[in-house]
């Protein structure tokens, strides 16, 4: 299966559901119109990373802020994964989810590998799935949940038979950040690197722009700079960088079969230079 996805680098405003979730509908029949199948949102595309609205406003999974996202799957008929504050109980957190064609919630995945400066806002997520689709097997990630420190995450998923890890992001910098000489983006490009080189995974992650008003972070920017990575470690695409870069960044993605399943991985992995667990 060959399939194309659009990285959807759109604008994030704290606090602002309404415009944030209308720019997010508007990036999938984008997409749609592209002939694209499948496109990647943002992290708490709702409300904004770490935004401290999210005490008062996250809503539930499945609710009113899913379902509008739902219906723009419907519309546009495409695959939609997108990052959402969620409220369970008295806890919120940093979650994503995978609707199909149809708007139907396929994966809820609640973010792990929060950073701390996060901790008294979100609750951390206790489980990992994949789901088998017409794309492939496919895993939600979010963020930091794919960093070198957490990478035990993504191996679970590549041994759960995941051949494709969606990850909506929120990749921020402080606001005099050198790109110049120090080009944004280096410890994303060995984790996903390694992950894809070991297993042939294609991780895919998708930050919004803009910049930070609220929260820990305040003052820092959102800068884009999505990556896609594909089997073998090859960068399959890139988003431009800038607190302003909103994009619609189409890809090719082919995803490539597990390279073995259950205790075949330590041989296999073995083989690649990593002596699993």
């Amino acid at each position: 299966m060959v399939f194309g996805l659009g990285m959807a680098q759109i604008a994030v405003v704290g606090g602002d559901p309404d415009g944030n979730l209308a720019r997010a509908a508007a990036a999938v029949h984008a997409a749609a119109a592209q002939g694209l199948r499948a496109v990647v949102l943002p992290e708490c595309l709702d409300l904004g990373w770490t935004h401290p609205s999210a005490r008062s406003l996250a809503e539930p999974i499945p609710g009113p802020r899913s379902e509008l996202l739902a219906q723009a799957a419907r519309r546009a008929g495409i695959w939609v994964c997108a990052g959402l504050t969620e409220r369970a109980g008295e806890r919120v957190h940093n979650a994503a989810v995978l609707l199909d064609p149809r708007g139907r919630i396929v994966l809820h995945h609640r973010k792990i590998h929060e950073l701390s400066i996060a901790s008294d806002l979100y609750a951390a997520g206790d489980r990992l799935a994949v789901a088998d689709t017409p794309l492939g097997r496919v895993g939600l990630a979010i963020c930091a949940d794919n960093l070198p420190g957490a990478a035990v995450l993504g191996h679970a998923l590549a041994r759960m038979g995941a051949q494709v890890v969606l990850s909506p992001c929120a990749w921020a910098v402080p606001a005099d950040f050198g790109q110049e000489t120090e080009p944004y983006g280096a410890v994303w490009l060995r984790a996903y690197g390694e992950l894809a080189r070991l297993y042939d995974l294609t991780l895919i992650g998708v930050s919004n722009v803009g910049p930070l008003t609220a929260g820990p972070w305040r003052g820092r920017c959102c800068i884009g700079s999505s990556l896609a990575v594909g089997p073998g470690g090859a960068v399959l695409a890139r988003g431009p960088y800038g607190v302003d870069a909103e994009a619609l960044i189409p890809l090719r993605v082919e995803p490539a079969p597990p390279i073995a399943w259950g205790d075949g991985f330590v041989p296999a992995l073995r083989a690649r230079g990593h002596e699993a667990p």
